[in-house]
């Protein structure tokens, strides 16, 4: 394979990360690294070796089919397409709050802008609306592969800069280590876990894109180059994930100083930790770097919730006949429309501040992961996908481990939450 060809094939892999390196990366990890040093680094190699399955079907099944995970579900039955929307339903206003949120604040640090996170937040949906109105696919392909560049760059040099500058030397009296024991830091673990690398959700936004890429640019891609495609963008947010991660820990963790509950206020702190390791310099560089990288966030996750929802109330009401183009793009800006003013409601009413909105969000996510996961290994391992697309043994084995624990996960924290903690 020419690199030109893997180019040209690359994109919703690359989306996939642009949707995940977001609220998890440049929020939790940061945080996990600033709370806890590198104590927590666990954390994100089990969660990513957890989810890798579920992920993985995505690319599997639409390279062997041609069709979206979505089509996938309504073939296991109806039931399966419902399950889905509701999870969904359940799920995304809340989600695109917490990355809506954090990409507001962002916007208000970097260019000064003297509105409340709400009125960011509006401007900021609204500008995404149209953008994927006029640009629809292509933009977004196009636009994810310079974020994700730009923000690797700069991470690992930020990264390195702070470990040659300072090292690490938290102060002994300041250093606060991961308890078990203590509410607060169990809530983190699981939060922080929620959206490592992602929410399952992805993977069904990745089989869409996917199926996007091909009706629009007619490039047949093969399953190996999807997979390849795939696991390129997997093991980037691994590694973005650890570099942030890194940053909180060696520019953070022990000076007595902590994240602002703030979206703006964090905001500044986010570009601090980089501009402290290279030099203000950078302030231009790291800033772009940042804004692209959450607003990239944003822009996916608002796409896909909102395109996801157009075939699966196809398939689950029959009477719909979404069956022409037309139809389907006035359903998808209708679903852009109530998504857009069901965040509007949750950030205007229920938000006091972007940590708790990121938090909720993220720990929704733990909860209803396993439900995602296993209709994921329903589908892909159905007879209507061709046997030697179907995974092997040990993956199938790996898929069923990693869901046995992720409910088990699950039911711990509601078991926690409910009977423990309160």
């Amino acid at each position: 394979m020419t690199i030109k060809h893997l180019i040209k094939v690359m994109g919703p892999g690359l989306l996939y990360a642009g949707a995940a390196i977001g609220v998890s990366h440049l929020v939790q990890s940061t945080r996990a690294g600033a709370g806890y040093g590198f104590e927590l680094i666990w954390i994100i190699l089990i969660a990513n070796i957890l989810k890798y399955p579920f992920f993985e079907f995505a690319p599997r099944y639409t390279a062997a089919t041609g069709n979206n995970l979505i089509k996938g579900y309504s073939i296991l039955g109806r039931w399966a397409v419902w399950i889905y929307i509701a999870v969904t339903i359940a799920s995304m206003f809340v989600l695109q709050s917490g990355v809506t949120i954090v990409t507001a604040g962002l916007f208000g640090n970097i260019f000064g802008i003297h509105l409340s996170a709400f009125w960011l937040s509006a401007i900021l949906l609204v500008f995404t609306a149209a953008i994927l109105i006029i640009g629809k696919y292509s933009l977004l392909d196009k636009l994810i592969k310079w974020v994700i560049v730009i923000l690797a760059l700069s991470t690992i040099v930020a990264v390195f800069s702070a470990y040659f500058k300072n090292g690490f030397n938290p102060n002994p009296h300041l250093i606060k280590l991961f308890n078990l024991k203590n509410p607060t830091d169990v809530a983190f673990l699981i939060a922080f876990f929620g959206w490592m690398p992602g929410p399952i959700d992805i993977s069904i936004w990745q089989s869409i894109w996917a199926e996007a890429k091909h009706k629009e640019t007619k490039v047949n891609v093969t399953i190996k180059e999807a997979l390849l495609d795939f696991n390129i963008g997997y093991i980037g947010t691994i590694i973005l994930a650890l570099g942030f991660l890194s940053l909180g820990a060696l520019v953070m963790y022990g000076t007595g100083n902590k994240f602002s509950g703030s979206s703006i206020a964090f905001a500044g702190q986010l570009i601090d930790l980089f501009t402290i390791s290279i030099g203000s310099w950078a302030y231009p560089v790291i800033a772009i770097a940042a804004l692209a990288t959450m607003f990239s966030t944003t822009l996916t996750c608002f796409d896909a919730y909102s395109r996801s929802m157009v075939p699966a109330l196809n398939l689950g009401i029959k009477k719909l006949n979404i069956d022409t183009p037309k139809k389907e793009n006035r359903w998808w800006i209708t679903w852009m429309l109530i998504l857009l003013t069901g965040t509007l409601i949750i950030l205007g009413f229920f938000v006091t501040s972007m940590k708790q909105m990121v938090d909720f969000a993220t720990t929704l996510s733990f909860v209803l992961a396993p439900v995602l996961a296993l209709l994921n290994y329903l589908v892909i391992t159905n007879k209507h996908v061709p046997q030697k697309y179907r995974p092997k043994t040990f993956l199938k084995y790996y898929a069923l481990i990693s869901l046995i624990i992720l409910s088990l996960f699950s039911l711990f924290f509601i078991y926690w939450r409910f009977f423990i903690k309160s």
